[in-house]
Protein backbone atom coordinates (compact mmCIF):
# COMPACT_ATOMS: atom_id res chain seq x y z
CA UNK A 1 0.00 0.00 0.00
CA UNK A 2 1.25 3.60 -0.74
CA UNK A 3 1.29 6.15 1.95
CA UNK A 4 -1.93 8.65 1.54
CA UNK A 5 -1.05 11.56 -0.54
CA UNK A 6 -2.83 14.48 -0.69
CA UNK A 7 -3.02 16.72 -4.32
CA UNK A 8 -4.08 20.15 -4.55
CA UNK A 9 -6.36 20.90 -7.84
CA UNK A 10 -7.74 24.34 -9.79
CA UNK A 11 -10.60 23.21 -10.10
CA UNK A 12 -11.99 26.26 -12.35
CA UNK A 13 -8.42 26.09 -14.53
CA UNK A 14 -8.49 25.34 -18.02
CA UNK A 15 -10.91 25.43 -21.33
CA UNK A 16 -13.31 23.07 -19.84
CA UNK A 17 -13.66 23.23 -16.24
CA UNK A 18 -14.63 22.20 -13.31
CA UNK A 19 -15.88 19.27 -15.88
CA UNK A 20 -12.83 17.64 -17.39
CA UNK A 21 -11.22 18.41 -13.92
CA UNK A 22 -13.69 16.25 -11.65
CA UNK A 23 -13.71 13.63 -14.59
CA UNK A 24 -10.02 13.62 -14.59
CA UNK A 25 -9.90 13.20 -10.75
CA UNK A 26 -12.02 10.11 -11.12
CA UNK A 27 -9.61 8.97 -13.84
CA UNK A 28 -6.42 9.58 -11.19
CA UNK A 29 -8.78 7.90 -8.01
CA UNK A 30 -8.73 4.39 -9.98
CA UNK A 31 -4.97 4.33 -10.69
CA UNK A 32 -4.23 5.98 -7.67
CA UNK A 33 -6.24 5.07 -4.91
CA UNK A 34 -4.35 6.08 -2.15
CA UNK A 35 -4.47 10.18 -3.22
CA UNK A 36 -6.82 12.52 -1.22
CA UNK A 37 -7.65 15.70 -2.86
CA UNK A 38 -8.14 19.39 -1.80
CA UNK A 39 -10.54 20.61 -5.03
CA UNK A 40 -10.92 24.65 -4.79
CA UNK A 41 -13.71 26.31 -6.99
CA UNK A 42 -17.34 26.97 -7.42
CA UNK A 43 -19.54 24.64 -5.42
CA UNK A 44 -22.47 25.55 -7.20
CA UNK A 45 -20.62 24.42 -10.10
CA UNK A 46 -18.35 21.71 -8.53
CA UNK A 47 -20.77 19.93 -6.21
CA UNK A 48 -22.92 18.40 -9.21
CA UNK A 49 -19.67 16.49 -10.83
CA UNK A 50 -19.24 15.00 -7.33
CA UNK A 51 -22.81 13.92 -6.87
CA UNK A 52 -22.26 12.52 -10.05
CA UNK A 53 -18.98 10.64 -9.10
CA UNK A 54 -20.11 9.16 -5.95
CA UNK A 55 -16.91 6.69 -5.64
CA UNK A 56 -14.57 9.58 -5.10
CA UNK A 57 -16.75 11.56 -2.77
CA UNK A 58 -14.94 10.38 0.40
CA UNK A 59 -11.47 11.43 -1.33
CA UNK A 60 -12.49 14.53 -2.39
CA UNK A 61 -12.52 17.61 0.07
CA UNK A 62 -13.74 20.80 -1.83
CA UNK A 63 -13.24 24.50 -0.63
CA UNK A 64 -15.32 27.11 -2.30
CA UNK A 65 -14.56 30.23 -4.14
CA UNK A 66 -16.41 32.26 -6.94
CA UNK A 67 -12.85 33.79 -8.04
CA UNK A 68 -10.72 31.93 -11.20
CA UNK A 69 -8.00 33.42 -12.72
CA UNK A 70 -9.12 34.01 -16.97
CA UNK A 71 -7.13 32.36 -19.54
CA UNK A 72 -5.97 36.13 -20.60
CA UNK A 73 -5.10 37.65 -17.22
CA UNK A 74 -1.71 39.52 -17.14
CA UNK A 75 0.73 37.39 -14.01
CA UNK A 76 1.15 41.16 -12.65
CA UNK A 77 -2.29 41.37 -12.13
CA UNK A 78 -3.45 38.26 -10.56
CA UNK A 79 -0.63 38.48 -8.08
CA UNK A 80 -2.24 41.80 -6.98
CA UNK A 81 -5.91 40.88 -6.89
CA UNK A 82 -5.95 36.82 -7.16
CA UNK A 83 -5.54 35.66 -3.73
CA UNK A 84 -9.07 33.95 -3.36
CA UNK A 85 -8.77 32.86 -6.71
CA UNK A 86 -9.18 29.11 -6.82
CA UNK A 87 -5.72 28.78 -8.50
CA UNK A 88 -3.96 31.00 -5.72
CA UNK A 89 -5.54 28.95 -2.86
CA UNK A 90 -4.47 26.11 -4.70
CA UNK A 91 -0.81 26.75 -4.51
CA UNK A 92 -1.27 28.07 -0.72
CA UNK A 93 -2.66 24.85 0.44
CA UNK A 94 0.65 23.29 -0.31
CA UNK A 95 2.89 26.32 0.99
CA UNK A 96 0.78 25.59 4.53
CA UNK A 97 1.36 21.88 4.12
CA UNK A 98 -2.22 20.77 3.72
CA UNK A 99 -1.12 19.54 0.50
CA UNK A 100 1.84 18.07 -0.99
CA UNK A 101 1.42 19.39 -4.59
CA UNK A 102 -0.69 21.61 -6.60
CA UNK A 103 -2.22 20.60 -10.32
CA UNK A 104 -4.15 23.24 -12.41
CA UNK A 105 -4.99 23.57 -16.61
CA UNK A 106 -5.01 27.38 -15.69
CA UNK A 107 -3.38 30.42 -17.31
CA UNK A 108 0.67 29.25 -17.46
CA UNK A 109 1.87 32.53 -16.89
CA UNK A 110 -0.16 33.22 -13.49
CA UNK A 111 0.32 29.72 -12.86
CA UNK A 112 4.14 30.29 -12.70
CA UNK A 113 3.87 33.96 -11.13
CA UNK A 114 1.68 32.39 -8.07
CA UNK A 115 3.67 29.72 -7.57
CA UNK A 116 6.84 31.00 -7.68
CA UNK A 117 5.19 33.79 -4.94
CA UNK A 118 3.21 31.27 -2.64
CA UNK A 119 6.27 28.89 -2.73
CA UNK A 120 9.55 30.10 -3.09
CA UNK A 121 12.43 28.79 -4.55
CA UNK A 122 14.47 25.84 -3.79
CA UNK A 123 17.69 27.26 -2.17
CA UNK A 124 20.84 27.83 -4.35
CA UNK A 125 18.45 27.86 -7.26
CA UNK A 126 17.91 30.63 -8.85
CA UNK A 127 14.63 30.54 -11.88
CA UNK A 128 12.07 27.59 -11.90
CA UNK A 129 11.51 26.05 -15.09
CA UNK A 130 9.09 23.80 -16.96
CA UNK A 131 10.04 20.55 -17.59
CA UNK A 132 8.09 18.08 -20.07
CA UNK A 133 8.00 14.61 -21.75
CA UNK A 134 8.76 14.02 -25.24
CA UNK A 135 8.07 10.82 -26.79
CA UNK A 136 11.76 9.47 -28.96
CA UNK A 137 12.89 6.66 -30.71
CA UNK A 138 14.43 4.97 -27.95
CA UNK A 139 11.90 6.00 -25.49
CA UNK A 140 11.58 9.31 -23.68
CA UNK A 141 13.44 12.68 -22.80
CA UNK A 142 13.12 15.21 -20.54
CA UNK A 143 13.36 18.98 -21.82
CA UNK A 144 13.53 21.94 -19.83
CA UNK A 145 12.89 24.73 -20.14
CA UNK A 146 10.07 24.80 -22.36
CA UNK A 147 8.78 28.43 -21.64
CA UNK A 148 9.29 30.20 -18.17
CA UNK A 149 12.54 31.93 -19.27
CA UNK A 150 13.01 33.79 -22.25
CA UNK A 151 16.67 34.62 -21.04
CA UNK A 152 18.95 32.71 -19.51
CA UNK A 153 22.40 32.60 -18.53
CA UNK A 154 25.02 30.15 -18.13
CA UNK A 155 24.24 29.79 -14.45
CA UNK A 156 20.59 29.38 -15.39
CA UNK A 157 21.44 26.40 -18.22
CA UNK A 158 23.82 24.95 -15.65
CA UNK A 159 20.98 24.61 -12.63
CA UNK A 160 18.33 23.20 -15.62
CA UNK A 161 20.91 20.14 -16.41
CA UNK A 162 20.97 19.82 -12.40
CA UNK A 163 17.47 19.08 -11.92
CA UNK A 164 16.55 18.29 -15.16
CA UNK A 165 19.19 14.95 -14.36
CA UNK A 166 17.97 14.91 -10.69
CA UNK A 167 14.16 14.13 -12.34
CA UNK A 168 15.53 11.29 -14.79
CA UNK A 169 17.01 9.42 -11.94
CA UNK A 170 13.93 9.92 -9.69
CA UNK A 171 11.27 9.28 -12.10
CA UNK A 172 12.29 8.12 -14.93
CA UNK A 173 14.81 5.65 -12.69
CA UNK A 174 17.84 6.36 -15.09
CA UNK A 175 20.83 5.33 -13.15
CA UNK A 176 23.06 7.97 -14.80
CA UNK A 177 21.19 9.92 -17.64
CA UNK A 178 23.05 11.70 -20.25
CA UNK A 179 22.39 15.54 -20.57
CA UNK A 180 22.71 17.36 -23.55
CA UNK A 181 22.62 21.36 -24.66
CA UNK A 182 20.09 22.60 -27.38
CA UNK A 183 22.58 23.99 -29.83
CA UNK A 184 22.61 25.63 -33.52
CA UNK A 185 25.39 22.07 -33.98
CA UNK A 186 27.11 20.10 -32.47
CA UNK A 187 30.06 21.64 -32.45
CA UNK A 188 31.80 22.89 -29.42
CA UNK A 189 33.14 26.74 -31.27
CA UNK A 190 28.75 26.98 -32.47
CA UNK A 191 26.77 28.47 -30.07
CA UNK A 192 26.19 31.79 -27.90
CA UNK A 193 28.27 32.80 -24.77
CA UNK A 194 25.79 31.50 -22.57
CA UNK A 195 25.32 27.70 -23.80
CA UNK A 196 29.32 27.48 -24.46
CA UNK A 197 30.10 28.92 -20.59
CA UNK A 198 27.64 26.67 -19.41
CA UNK A 199 29.00 23.57 -21.45
CA UNK A 200 32.31 24.38 -20.06
CA UNK A 201 31.06 24.66 -16.66
CA UNK A 202 29.05 21.03 -16.52
CA UNK A 203 32.29 19.17 -18.38
CA UNK A 204 34.18 20.59 -15.47
CA UNK A 205 32.09 19.73 -12.48
CA UNK A 206 32.99 17.13 -10.42
CA UNK A 207 29.12 16.31 -10.19
CA UNK A 208 28.46 12.60 -11.32
CA UNK A 209 26.74 13.73 -14.43
CA UNK A 210 27.16 12.23 -17.75
CA UNK A 211 27.36 15.19 -20.14
CA UNK A 212 26.82 13.99 -23.46
CA UNK A 213 28.01 18.02 -25.04
CA UNK A 214 26.38 19.90 -27.68
CA UNK A 215 22.54 18.46 -29.42
CA UNK A 216 20.58 19.54 -32.04
CA UNK A 217 16.79 20.00 -32.76
CA UNK A 218 16.72 16.70 -34.45
CA UNK A 219 18.38 14.98 -31.84
CA UNK A 220 15.23 15.38 -29.55
CA UNK A 221 13.14 12.98 -30.85
CA UNK A 222 16.16 10.24 -31.74
CA UNK A 223 16.51 10.40 -27.70
CA UNK A 224 20.52 10.99 -28.73
CA UNK A 225 20.51 11.84 -24.71
CA UNK A 226 17.96 11.57 -21.75
CA UNK A 227 17.97 14.81 -20.97
CA UNK A 228 17.56 18.46 -23.12
CA UNK A 229 18.49 21.76 -21.47
CA UNK A 230 17.43 24.92 -23.12
CA UNK A 231 16.18 28.77 -22.43
CA UNK A 232 12.23 28.58 -22.18
CA UNK A 233 12.55 30.64 -25.61
CA UNK A 234 14.02 27.61 -28.01
CA UNK A 235 12.06 25.27 -25.79
CA UNK A 236 8.78 26.80 -26.05
CA UNK A 237 9.20 26.97 -29.58
CA UNK A 238 10.65 23.28 -30.23
CA UNK A 239 7.67 21.87 -28.08
CA UNK A 240 5.08 23.52 -30.57
CA UNK A 241 6.76 22.63 -33.40
CA UNK A 242 6.47 19.14 -32.42
CA UNK A 243 3.36 19.31 -31.32
CA UNK A 244 2.07 20.52 -34.64
CA UNK A 245 4.25 18.26 -36.76
CA UNK A 246 2.06 15.32 -35.13
CA UNK A 247 -0.92 17.26 -35.84
CA UNK A 248 -0.12 17.33 -39.90
CA UNK A 249 1.17 14.32 -39.75
CA UNK A 250 -2.35 12.80 -38.32
CA UNK A 251 -3.99 14.89 -40.78
CA UNK A 252 -1.85 13.62 -43.77
CA UNK A 253 -2.45 9.95 -42.68
CA UNK A 254 -6.51 10.33 -42.29
CA UNK A 255 -6.54 12.40 -45.73
CA UNK A 256 -5.00 9.57 -47.34
CA UNK A 257 -7.08 6.83 -45.95
CA UNK A 258 -9.61 8.86 -47.09
CA UNK A 259 -8.72 9.65 -50.25
CA UNK A 260 -9.80 6.27 -52.34
CA UNK A 261 -11.80 3.00 -51.81
CA UNK A 262 -8.80 0.97 -51.77
CA UNK A 263 -7.08 2.83 -49.03
CA UNK A 264 -9.86 2.51 -47.33
CA UNK A 265 -9.44 -1.44 -47.15
CA UNK A 266 -5.81 -0.83 -46.63
CA UNK A 267 -6.92 1.26 -43.60
CA UNK A 268 -8.70 -2.00 -42.48
CA UNK A 269 -5.41 -3.83 -42.52
CA UNK A 270 -3.07 -1.41 -40.90
CA UNK A 271 -5.30 -0.08 -38.17
CA UNK A 272 -4.11 -2.00 -35.37
CA UNK A 273 -0.38 -0.28 -36.11
CA UNK A 274 -1.44 2.63 -36.59
CA UNK A 275 -3.49 2.51 -33.48
CA UNK A 276 -0.52 1.62 -31.53
CA UNK A 277 1.30 5.32 -33.36
CA UNK A 278 -1.29 7.12 -31.96
CA UNK A 279 -0.91 5.85 -28.34
CA UNK A 280 2.57 6.33 -28.52
CA UNK A 281 2.30 9.89 -29.89
CA UNK A 282 -0.96 10.81 -27.99
CA UNK A 283 0.04 14.34 -26.34
CA UNK A 284 -2.23 13.66 -23.63
CA UNK A 285 -0.40 10.46 -22.62
CA UNK A 286 2.88 13.27 -21.92
CA UNK A 287 0.11 15.83 -20.29
CA UNK A 288 1.52 17.80 -16.74
CA UNK A 289 4.68 20.03 -17.24
CA UNK A 290 6.27 20.33 -14.40
CA UNK A 291 7.38 23.59 -12.63
CA UNK A 292 11.13 22.60 -11.38
CA UNK A 293 13.03 24.76 -8.68
CA UNK A 294 9.96 25.77 -6.64
CA UNK A 295 9.66 24.97 -3.02
CA UNK A 296 7.33 22.43 -3.74
CA UNK A 297 5.56 20.82 -6.44
CA UNK A 298 3.53 22.50 -8.96
CA UNK A 299 2.31 20.67 -12.34
CA UNK A 300 0.69 22.39 -15.39
CA UNK A 301 -1.82 20.64 -17.20
CA UNK A 302 -2.54 21.67 -20.70
CA UNK A 303 -5.56 24.28 -20.95
CA UNK A 304 -7.22 22.19 -23.65
CA UNK A 305 -6.73 18.69 -22.18
CA UNK A 306 -9.69 16.29 -21.20
CA UNK A 307 -9.86 14.46 -18.65
CA UNK A 308 -7.52 11.69 -18.96
CA UNK A 309 -4.75 14.05 -20.05
CA UNK A 310 -5.82 15.67 -16.66
CA UNK A 311 -5.65 12.48 -14.93
CA UNK A 312 -2.23 11.59 -16.08
CA UNK A 313 -0.60 15.30 -14.86
CA UNK A 314 -2.14 14.54 -11.53
CA UNK A 315 0.15 11.32 -12.01
CA UNK A 316 2.86 13.50 -13.09
CA UNK A 317 2.35 14.97 -9.14
CA UNK A 318 1.99 12.06 -7.64
CA UNK A 319 5.23 10.50 -8.94
CA UNK A 320 6.84 13.73 -8.10
CA UNK A 321 5.99 13.30 -4.24
CA UNK A 322 6.12 9.60 -4.28
CA UNK A 323 9.90 10.25 -5.27
CA UNK A 324 11.05 12.90 -2.88
CA UNK A 325 11.97 15.15 -6.00
CA UNK A 326 12.42 18.20 -4.59
CA UNK A 327 14.40 16.71 -1.28
CA UNK A 328 16.84 15.20 -3.96
CA UNK A 329 16.93 18.74 -5.71
CA UNK A 330 18.61 20.16 -2.23
CA UNK A 331 20.86 17.47 -1.28
CA UNK A 332 22.37 17.54 -4.99
CA UNK A 333 22.53 21.53 -4.95
CA UNK A 334 24.42 21.53 -1.94
CA UNK A 335 27.08 18.71 -3.38
CA UNK A 336 27.42 21.67 -6.13
CA UNK A 337 28.08 24.24 -4.35
CA UNK A 338 30.56 22.43 -2.35
CA UNK A 339 32.51 21.28 -5.49
CA UNK A 340 32.49 24.52 -7.17
CA UNK A 341 35.71 25.80 -6.79
CA UNK A 342 36.53 29.30 -3.55
CA UNK A 343 36.65 32.61 -5.83
CA UNK A 344 40.22 32.70 -5.16
CA UNK A 345 41.16 29.64 -6.78
CA UNK A 346 38.72 31.08 -9.74
CA UNK A 347 41.01 34.18 -9.99
CA UNK A 348 44.35 32.14 -9.90
CA UNK A 349 42.95 29.71 -12.63
CA UNK A 350 42.32 32.53 -14.48
CA UNK A 351 45.61 34.33 -14.16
Amino acid sequence: MSAPVTISIDAMGGDNAPDIVVEGVRLAHVRLPHVRYLLFGDAARVEPLLDRYPEIRGVCTLRHTDEAVSGDAKPSQVLRTGRRSSMWLAADAVAKGEAAGVVSAGNTGALMAVSKFVLRMLPGIDRPAIAGMFPTERGETVMLDLGANVDCDANNLVQFAVMGEVFARAVLGLEQPSIGLLNVGSEELKGNDAVRSAANTLRESHLPIRFHGFVEGNDICAGTVDVVVTDGFTGNIALKTAEGTVRLYSTFLKESFRASLLAKFGFLFARHALHKVKVRTDPRRYNGAMFLGLNGIAVKSHGGTDAFGFANAIGVAVDLVAHGYNDRIRREFERFKAAEPAPAQRAAGTG
